[in-house]
This record gives C-alpha cells, sequence and structure tokens, in this order.
C-alpha cells in the first residue's frame, strides 16, 4: 500500500511491475551516474575549489575569483579549452541567442542538421518573428536538413556541408518532436562528416536536456560550441537561474562579448550572491540527472502497461531526460498533467489548462510545480494542444517523488474515466 496517497489496487500493481521491468535501466544508469559524479569531483579538486570562491561581487565584478574558477571548472568537465558560467543567462534560448550571435557574422550561413530546431529559437534564427532582429534580419543565412525516418540523414549532412557554411547546428534533443535525442556517438559522427567537408566549420550543439545522461559530453567528441541551460540539467536543481557556453577558447571569447561587451567580455560580470549555488548546482547534477532519467524510465513502463505508446521504451539507453507520452486526446492530456501538478510540492492545489504561451504556436497546458520557476530539471509535463497529443515530461529532482507524480497522474485520469 502507498501511504499518505489515494491510489487505486489497479494502479498500485501496474507500479509494482514496472519496477521490475526497469531494474536492469536503473542499473545502467547509476554506473553512468557514478562515472560522472567522480568526473565533477576530480574537477572541483583539481581547480582549488574553496570556501573563498562563494564570495559575492558586486559593481564590475572584476577578479571574481568563484566566477573564473567556475569557467575553470566547467570546461575541465565538459571537456572544452573555455567557458562561460552566468546566473544572467536569462534562459536556454537566450544563452543559444547569445552563441548564435556571438560567433555569426552577416553573410554566415547556419545549416541545422536535425530539421526544424525546437519552437522558441524560431525568432531568433528568422524562421518566424521578422523585423524582431532575428539572425535573419542580420543577413545570416538559414538552411537545414530534415531528418530521414526521424533519424539523422548522413548522406544529406555531407552534401549539404560546404565551404559556404560557418555553422553546422546540433538540436540533441527532441523538442516537441517524437524522434529520438541525440547520442554523443551520433553527434560525434556529425563533427567528423562536417569537418571532413569543410575543416573551418564550427560544429554548435544545443546541450539542453542532454547534460550527465552519457559519459561523454559533445565538447569531448568535436564540437566547437556547446551550450545550455542551468534550471535544466546542469544546474542540478540548484541553480535558480542561469546558462552556459563552453567550447573553443577564441569562439567562447566572441560569445561572452556578446553577453557583455566587445573588449570586456568574461572581465566583467558581478556575481551578486550566486557562486555558491552555481557550484552547487554542478556538483550534485549528475546525480539529479540519474533520478531524473529513473522517473523517465518508470514513467515509460508504467503507461507502456496502460497501452500508450511511449517514446523511448523503458528498456531503450536514454541521452537526453525527456520522455514523450502519447495520450491520444487533449482531455487525457489535460488530465495528465492536472496529476502532475496535484503532487507537485510547490502550487499542489493548482490546476493546469492550456494557455497562449509566448514563443510556441499553440496552446500549451503545463504542470510545472517546482521550487524554481520553470526548472525542467524538476519534474513537470507539458504538451502543444494539437495532434498526436503527446505530452513532453521532464525532470524529477529524486525518483520517489517523480514517482508518486505519475501514480497521481494515472490516477487522475482513471477518476475521469481517462485511463485505458
Amino acid at each position: 500500500m502507498i501511504p499518505f496517497f489515494k491510489i487505486s489496487e489497479r494502479i498500485e500493481v501496474a507500479s509494482q511491475k514496472a519496477l521490475k521491468l526497469c531494474e536492469e535501466q536503473f542499473n545502467y544508469i547509476n554506473h553512468v551516474t557514478e562515472f560522472n559524479q567522480l568526473k565533477v569531483q576530480k574537477a572541483f579538486i583539481d581547480n582549488g575549489v574553496s570556501e573563498s570562491h562563494f564570495n559575492s561581487s558586486t559593481g564590475y565584478g572584476y577578479n571574481d575569483r568563484g566566477r573564473d574558477t567556475l569557467d575553470k571548472v566547467w570546461a575541465q568537465v565538459f571537456g572544452t579549452e573555455d567557458a562561460i558560467v552566468r546566473h544572467n543567462f536569462t534562459c536556454g534560448t537566450h544563452t543559444l541567442a547569445t552563441a548564435l550571435f556571438g560567433v555569426l557574422r552577416p553573410g554566415n550561413k547556419m545549416l541545422c542538421v536535425t530539421g526544424t530546431p525546437y519552437d522558441t529559437i524560431h525568432s531568433v534564427i528568422g524562421i518566424s518573428g521578422e523585423g524582431m532582429g532575428s539572425l535573419k534580419d542580420f543577413q545570416i543565412e538559414y538552411e537545414q536538413v530534415p531528418l530521414k525516418n526521424d533519424r539523422l540523414d548522413y548522406d544529406a549532412i555531407e552534401k549539404s556541408v560546404d565551404s559556404s557554411v560557418t555553422m553546422v547546428y546540433i538540436q540533441r534533443s527532441r523538442g516537441y518532436e517524437l524522434r529520438p535525442s541525440l547520442s554523443v556517438e551520433e553527434i560525434e559522427r556529425v563533427c567528423e562528416i562536417s569537418k571532413k567537408k569543410n575543416p573551418n566549420v564550427i560544429v554548435m550543439v544545443d546541450n539542453c536536456y542532454g547534460e550527465f545522461t552519457e559519459k561523454r559530453e559533445p565538447g569531448e567528441v568535436g564540437a566547437d560550441l556547446i551550450a545550455g541551460s542551468l534550471i535544466k540539467n546542469a544546474g542540478g536543481g540548484i541553480a535558480s537561474t542561469g546558462g552556459y557556453i563552453a567550447g573553443k577558447k577564441e569562439l567562447v571569447e566572441k560569445c561572452a562579448y556578446r553577453l557583455t561587451t566587445p573588449g570586456l567580455g568574461k572581465e566583467v560580470g558581478a556575481t551578486l550572491g550566486h557562486n555558491r549555488e552555481l557550484y552547487m548546482g554542478l556538483f550534485f547534477a549528475p546525480h539529479t540527472v540519474g533520478e531524473a532519467l529513473k522517473s523517465s524510465v518508470f514513467i515509460s513502463a508504467l503507461f507502456e502497461s496502460f497501452g500508450y505508446k511511449v517514446t523511448p521504451r523503458y528498456h531503450e539507453i536514454r541521452h537526453d531526460i525527456v520522455q514523450s507520452l502519447g495520450l491520444e486526446n487533449e482531455e487525457s492530456l489535460v488530465a495528465f498533467c492536472q496529476g502532475i501538478q496535484s503532487g507537485s510540492p510547490i502550487d499542489s492545489f493548482v490546476s493546469p489548462v492550456p494557455w497562449d504561451m509566448p514563443g510556441y504556436d499553440s496552446k500549451v497546458v503545463m504542470a510545472a510545480g517546482a521550487f524554481t520557476l520553470g526548472s525542467s530539471i524538476e519534474l513537470s509535463a507539458d504538451a502543444p494542444i494539437r495532434e498526436p497529443f503527446y505530452a513532453w515530461i521532464q525532470g524529477g529532482l529524486n525518483f520517489h517523488s517523480a514517482k508518486i507524480c505519475a501514480l497521481l497522474a494515472a490516477q487522475q485520469m482513471e477518476d475521469k474515466g481517462l485511463l485505458k
């Protein structure tokens, strides 16, 4: 019996069966988590992190030892020459935009090789939002290579990369798509193909949702620039805001000039007391990502047992923390999100409803009872209200809290006569 919450016997039995199915994947996730935890711990030790690095700076932030050392720790962990980790990146999209505008110039060409990218980046590129100051407005050309059967089309990528391409752009996670997220091995192959066709090309990876899900990161296999959000994997559920850019030193410097101003770059930027949480967030990130992965595996096994389509399936190796769940209609989609919300530690009394969320082309329903607003490493479930009515679930600060939320989501659907 599950204490504290009312769960039907049918769902309890399904939960126990799902846990049995998850055992092999849980063991694999524990193995990857330990490897990444040791990698992070070694970087802290090698860079001599101390209490003094948590001190706050104000004003210009000159000579902030904590800020500068965190960049070094980050670069070591992610296998790059340099990094810029800042609390004043407002979100993942802002971080990606800073990197894109930092290294691309008028007349350059950006080639996305993972099909159409995530919705919120469209107005940055110029796919939508004409006149908003997009890359397109600055005469930066954009092309994309469609996916082939939801996978990378290596032949088409090889044909598309030539001397005219300045940047090959890779979105690691699936976004609101049903295609599989990319493995680091797949990213490595794109890097090899791209560099062979054009040695000067910049390979950039949107690393959001993918950090610490494998033993290697894209920066270790040939990516020149990677970027992500600190309220997703890399902040460990502790960072309350921020983002990071890591890669080749000259490219990171250009990005820093974009974030602050040319000539100043990484030398300025007060930390305002955020250093401690950024260090702690990175330290906790491998473990927290492991808990999020276990949460996704369990949700996949549970809802597959009820007859729903899931991707990835519970036994598949994962390359990001996102779980897609096909709920077949709007009513089930909303009920699922309401069930997730009802078990959340924050705002459990709120009932999510579809709304016009900025940056999306259709109404979105979102369950997110998080300590940090919008945090995707904490358990959340969101979905655009459009066919085929899939929910995208990510996060879980710890498996046990995420597990009960999943059971309450099933219970909410059962109570409304919607659970298959």
